[in-house]
């Protein structure tokens, strides 16, 4: 596959997380697993304490927006005020947790749950992230071109920045500029890439995403961006149009920047 070289107007770059910086085994086989198998047990340890409480609190006003929208959900009211019964009350979380995930949900509250949870893990050692091997250097060599990194994933802000700083090659936070979830919008959402771009303090056409979905790359085509698309082991793979239409790196390696390679 022959290098990409990204306009020379680019002075951004922004980077999606599962299949396009760390392998998409990671978030399956290792984080989400993690979640269902210390749900229960998480909650019943910080089932007092605010940030626990919160969490609960969102995931219900999740439940209440689904019932208005009609969407589909669990037919149960998430509280802990609600029952005097905390076993039963902590139950009906880890059910609805369970069903959200189950439905590949990307709701705010899912993801700061989930990032919660995460956070003790990695602070345990329990877990570290993953990042493939052509990541950091590619970053560093961004960076050392004057380009400035963001990232941009369904993960929460807090979960992406627990990732990075325990990550296999330790704490490489300092890579990144800054971080977007979906609390600025969804990731197929072109308004999302438009609001992005005014934080980031530049024009969208100045922003090249990376990512491995199309229906994002869309989505940020549309806002004025410059997309790549990633192909990594595991990840879905592309119809001949897709491959037509889109540039594509199965490496961070192949991305150069015109004129500071």
């Amino acid at each position: 596959m022959a290098a990409v070289v990204i306009p020379a107007c680019t002075s951004a770059l922004l980077l999606d997380i599962e299949g396009t910086t760390t392998p998409i085994t990671f978030v399956k086989d290792i984080l989400f697993p993690y979640i269902k198998e210390h749900l229960e047990d998480y909650l019943s340890t910080h089932w007092e304490e605010d940030e626990c409480k919160q969490d609960v609190h969102l995931l219900k006003k999740q439940i209440e927006e689904d019932m208005r929208q009609n969407r589909a959900c669990p037919f149960h009211a998430v509280d802990q005020t609600v029952h005097t019964d905390e076993e039963k009350a902590i139950r009906e979380v880890v059910d609805n947790v369970l069903w959200q995930m189950a439905a590949d949900r990307k709701s705010t509250a899912l993801k700061q749950f989930q990032g919660h949870m995460w956070r003790s893990a990695y602070a345990s050692g329990r877990i570290k992230g993953e990042i493939y091997q052509d990541v950091t250097p590619s970053i560093r060599r961004w960076r050392d071109h004057g380009l400035k990194i963001f990232i941009y994933s369904s993960g929460s802000v807090e979960a992406q920045k627990l990732l990075f700083a325990h990550s296999v090659e330790g704490d490489v936070l300092d890579l990144f500029d800054g971080h977007f979830d979906t609390t600025i919008g969804a990731k197929v959402d072109a308004k999302s890439y438009e609001r992005m771009a005014e934080r980031m303090g530049c024009p969208a056409e100045e922003i090249t995403f990376l990512t491995d979905v199309t229906r994002e790359a869309k989505a940020a085509q549309d806002a004025g961006v410059q997309v790549v698309l990633v192909v990594r082991p595991g990840n879905t793979e592309l119809t001949d149009e897709e491959r037509a239409h889109y540039d594509i790196i199965a490496s961070f390696e192949q991305l150069q920047v015109a004129g500071r390679v």
